[in-house]
């Protein structure tokens, strides 16, 4: 039977994206907004026709209230996650924006939720207001997707963007970014690729149907690459992305990871610039699809909750077994490939003493270790009488590329090693 009443909804997280789901569901007559749980009661409110007697700072006051659903926009894991066990308890259906919660405790969550016969909707944890999760599973869910590129992370992408635009270093657009509000205070979670591991970590997951461990996914941030980089990288027909990548192999194995990457200018990711997200995959038979735009932000973000909300709204009351498709239907854990084992293309900077034999050193070791080199520059002379000198790998093996790093440290010939930084390539 077809509910006949006002969807109930109970809101955990009136900040920066509940405020925006306010603002947004107050124009559905069928929703009935009933608790909301906040840290401070008394803070003033950019919400027009706000009831301040729907507002509690006692979470469990939503979870237990009579809400058909319950929205979770408070991130982290504690006490997000006892709060929505407690709402499906209590006979709740839920929508999510807790990333976090997702890759760390996933596996947990969709099977409770299962096992009490509830929904558990996230598409707002992923990209923001681009749409992704539910793509994946209905209209792309006839496809094997093997392939995963993406920028999942506003932050750095904006830091990333200012620092080629004005050539400037990341600890000054680092700044710049903390003063318009666009990194934290603390902007670890950023800048350190957590976040975007976070993401990959549960898009893997759902494009591969196999459970990606949080723990195995390699992870590496921002926070070392130079604005000569930068520079470099354009020169040599590249842009420098905080790339969030999967891959599932011809034997089903899986490479999940988050670190910079040198992006050719031809490829769509390059030219997505500031606090764009985009979401590039690959797989059969669609071939190649990129979704692009609004990672973050009050209405964007609110797009893609309100979309859950609403997609759980219309079942309810149609069936007992709500959303089929949506729910977690897969079990088996994937097997992944160490970092060390995988193969890649790298940008290597290196400041050499300006003597002979240093170019004559630098192959030699690269020889050793299995590692052709593709490209070579060198930068004219400085006052300390060294030069940078640059190098373009073909594909070798991570753990090639590490022992050749230790070796350069070690060389009388190197004064420094700049820079190490993976690049694109099409397999």
């Amino acid at each position: 039977m077809v509910m006949n009443r006002k969807i109930k909804i109970g809101m955990i997280g009136l900040g920066t994206v509940g405020s925006g789901v306010y603002k947004t569901l107050s124009d559905y007559k069928n929703i009935e907004i009933v608790k909301i749980g906040v840290k401070n009661i008394n803070k003033p409110r950019n919400i027009e026709g706000l009831d301040s007697s729907i507002l509690t700072d006692n979470p469990y006051d939503v979870v237990n209230s009579d809400a058909d659903i319950v929205v979770e926009l408070i991130g982290g894991t504690e006490p997000a996650f006892d709060l929505i066990k407690t709402a499906i308890l209590n006979g709740k259906h839920i929508v999510t924006a807790n990333k976090e919660l997702l890759a760390k405790y996933g596996e947990e969550l969709f099977n409770f939720a299962e096992e009490h016969n509830k929904v558990v909707l996230y598409e707002a944890a992923i990209a923001g207001g681009i749409p992704i999760i539910m793509p994946i599973k209905t209209i792309l869910a006839g496809n094997k997707i093997h392939h995963i590129e993406a920028i999942l992370n506003g932050t750095t992408n904006y830091i990333l963007t200012k620092m080629d635009i004005d050539c400037a270093s990341y600890e000054d657009v680092l700044k710049e970014a903390q003063d318009l509000g666009y990194a934290e205070t603390d902007p670890t979670g950023d800048v350190e690729g957590f976040d975007a591991a976070y993401k990959i970590t549960t898009l893997a997951t759902l494009a591969f149907k196999k459970r990606i461990k949080f723990e195995n996914v390699y992870r590496e941030g921002i926070t070392k690459v130079r604005a000569e980089d930068m520079k470099t990288a354009n020169e040599l027909g590249y842009k420098i992305k905080l790339i969030a990548s999967a891959d599932l192999d011809s034997e089903g194995r899986a490479d999940v990871r988050v670190h910079p990457m040198l992006v050719s200018k031809d490829s769509t990711l390059s030219h997505i610039d500031y606090v764009k997200n985009a979401v590039s995959l690959k797989g059969h038979p669609v071939g190649h699809i990129t979704l692009s735009g609004p990672g973050a932000g009050e209405f964007p973000t609110a797009s893609s909750v309100v979309g859950d909300i609403l997609s759980i709204a219309a079942e309810l009351g149609r069936t007992d077994y709500l959303l089929p498709m949506m729910r977690c239907n897969h079990n088996e854990n994937a097997q992944m490939i160490d970092i060390l084992d995988t193969k890649n293309k790298y940008y290597l900077s290196l400041n050499a003493k300006n003597k002979m034999g240093v170019i004559g050193s630098l192959g030699k070791i690269c020889e050793e270790n299995n590692i052709s080199v593709a490209c070579m520059l060198q930068r004219g002379l400085k006052n300390n009488n060294t030069a940078d000198i640059i190098l373009i790998t073909e594909l070798c093996y991570e753990k090639d590329i590490r022992r050749a790093i230790e070796q350069f440290e070690q060389s009388e010939a190197i004064s420094q090693v700049n820079s190490l930084i993976r690049v694109q390539y099409n397999d």
